[in-house]
């Protein structure tokens, strides 16, 4: 989980808090905003690692392949 991912989630929880101990509603909806965007940007870093980490794995899988044949 990258870092900004986890200040945008804590950072929205504040807001969150603080919009409802205030009665502001469009605070607290920014929260919340805030918290998703950080919830789907760790969401896609992890969706990228796991492509990476397959990709390493089948490619391995090749080389190993091509390095029997020789």
């Amino acid at each position: 989980m990258g870092f900004e991912d986890k200040a945008d989630q804590l950072k929205g929880k504040a807001k969150e808090a603080a919009g409802e101990v205030t009665d502001n509603e469009s605070l607290e909806n920014e929260g919340k905003a805030d918290q998703l965007k950080g919830g789907v940007r760790e969401k896609l870093e992890d969706a990228g690692d796991a492509v990476k980490d397959k990709f390493n794995e089948v490619a391995g899988k090749v080389q190993d392949r091509v390095d029997g044949e020789k």
